[in-house]
């Protein structure tokens, strides 16, 4: 037991059945198995189901609108609710809580204690308490626990909201955050991701009032003491490439940019793990056992996990300390980023496997947040879909785009930091036709561009997108490197490629009003 209160008055939480307060790991799994949330799989991990929702939910989205949100980007991300809603669904979580346990977990979202936001998850399943206790930050031995939490997640996941349309509410699923009252009150979805970005979109808001650049990306640090970032969106390998062997793991998803550096705002990882293998993913595969959990995994009858099976979904998802990967960084943080990588998953076959972005383009590129959504993997898509997420993560923006664009414009621009486009998606064709890019060759090219040797290679700019292409790269065929020649038919590459320009063209009239002629003019012509 942690040194905190033992009630939960901030909530106005009463008649509960019991109140399990910080309970270590085993506790936790032995709880969700006595009350059947999940079984343990061959490898020791928890494996459990999350239900209709297997993903986030941002329909479900909402702010309450109060003096606290005044510079809210309000919109399709960020949508206001009244405080009296806020107060039907608080009283409807009161009354839905009493005669039942709660699980409750107290530690930080922020490796760097200057800007850590002390955090409290209250949940009605033991399981999402062992996700947040492995997700975000355990006090250490010499950490002071506050009585009161600089925020809360309130979790009722088996409580839907009812007469959902007269609350103005998009379903009877609810996810809403409150500044004033420093509280998330999520509703109607056992997926655990709500817990992590709910948080997450709090530090976005909070973090630029204090200067610190709050990021969606993954982080590691090389033998010399060189920091890495990578943006991407679901999908575009940023676990995957940022768990490299040959560097240590800072972090995996979330990360702040302060006037020190960089530092994770996380304790754990949450990667995607459909598909993985040994082979292809050894530090992952490796790290899925006892203490994490398994989200939606399909397994077989000796308790083998088949991560190839998307029956339930093909957003399968394991959680783990980052400590269960053997060279990661204990403390959560780095120095100022020589590198950074935008990864998109283009499965239109047409952007170059690396590009060297100059910091106009570089600005262009993070408001744009490229990456394409494949065939099958939600209804109604049958081809490759282009999706533009805004600083590689518009979901959880609560401030303008701009503003996160500007603060890493004036990041860059301080600290020499080189920007690179990487796809990490098709070659030689659209999907369906072309093939995946080798993961060993996306290897060979971030290799290159950490340690400097593309820096000693020539340069050509590509003629429809602009951004400037290596001409050659160790250990990756010359030809990958220009998507055109490895298309058989070129005029089928000159028209997607223009298509794609359109669409980019079209997705940044948004921000135009507020970019420079510069900025303006640094993406691709059709």
């Amino acid at each position: 037991m942690l040194n905190c209160d033992s009630s939960i008055p901030p909530l106005g939480l009463g008649g509960l059945a019991g109140i399990n307060k910080n309970l270590p790991t085993s506790l936790l799994v032995e709880h969700s198995l006595r009350r059947n949330e999940g079984v343990l799989a061959e490898n020791g991990a928890l494996v459990v189901k999350t239900g209709l929702r297997t993903g986030r939910s941002p329909i479900d989205k909402f702010i309450i609108q109060t003096s606290e949100t005044k510079d809210v980007w309000w919109g399709p991300v960020n949508r206001p609710l009244p405080v009296e809603t806020w107060e039907n669904l608080m009283n409807l979580a009161r009354a839905y809580l009493q005669g039942r346990e709660v699980f409750v977990f107290d530690g930080f979202a922020g490796a760097d204690p200057n800007y850590r936001l002390q955090v409290r998850v209250v949940a009605e399943k033991a399981w999402h308490a062992l996700f947040a206790g492995t997700l975000f930050i355990k006090p250490g031995k010499s950490d002071t626990l506050s009585p009161t939490p600089d925020f809360t997640v309130l979790n009722v996941c088996g409580l839907m909201a009812p007469d959902f349309k007269t609350l103005g509410l998009a379903s009877g699923v609810f996810v809403i955050v409150n500044f004033s009252e420093k509280v998330i009150l999520i509703g109607g979805t056992h997926y655990a991701g709500e817990i992590k970005k709910g948080i997450f979109s709090v530090m976005n808001y909070l973090l630029p009032k204090k200067n610190v650049f709050p990021m969606h990306c993954s982080a590691n640090i090389g033998a010399e003491g060189d920091t890495s970032l990578f943006f991407g969106l679901s999908g575009t390998g940023k676990t995957t490439l940022s768990a490299d062997p040959q560097r240590r793991l800072v972090g995996d998803d979330e990360h702040g940019w302060s006037e020190k550096g960089v530092f994770n705002f996380e304790g754990g990882c949450y990667a995607k793990c459909i598909k993985l293998s040994k082979e292809s993913e050894p530090q992952i595969y490796n790290a899925i056992r006892f203490g994490s959990v398994l989200e939606n995994v399909v397994i077989n009858d000796a308790r083998i996990p088949d991560y190839d099976d998307e029956s339930i979904t093909e957003n399968t998802r394991a959680t783990y300390p980052v400590s269960f990967i053997e060279n990661c960084v204990p403390s959560g943080t780095g120095g100022h980023p020589n590198n950074i990588f935008f990864l998109a998953a283009d499965a239109f076959g047409v952007l170059p496997p690396i590009a060297r972005l100059n910091s106009d383009q570089a600005m262009y590129h993070f408001l744009s947040g490229y990456t394409a959504k494949l065939a099958g993997t939600e209804a109604g898509i049958l081809e490759p879909t282009s999706t533009f997420s805004a600083c590689f993560g518009a979901p959880f923006l609560v401030l303008h785009p701009f503003h996160y664009a500007e603060m890493l414009g004036r990041a860059m621009k301080k600290h020499g930091t080189n920007l690179w486009l990487v796809n990490t998606g098709w070659s030689g064709g659209p999907f369906g036709v072309g093939k995946r890019m080798k993961i060993s060759y996306t290897r060979a090219l971030l290799t290159a561009a950490i340690n400097g040797s593309l820096e000693k290679v020539s340069f050509s700019p590509d003629p429809v997108f602009g951004i400037t292409v290596p001409d050659n790269c160790p250990g990756v065929p010359p030809e990958i490197l220009k998507p055109r020649t490895t298309w058989t038919d070129k005029s089928g590459y000159d028209k997607i490629a223009n298509e794609l320009a359109r669409k980019f063209e079209d997705n940044f009239k948004q921000f135009s009003d507020k970019a420079t002629p510069e900025v303006r003019k640094a993406g691709p012509k059709v």
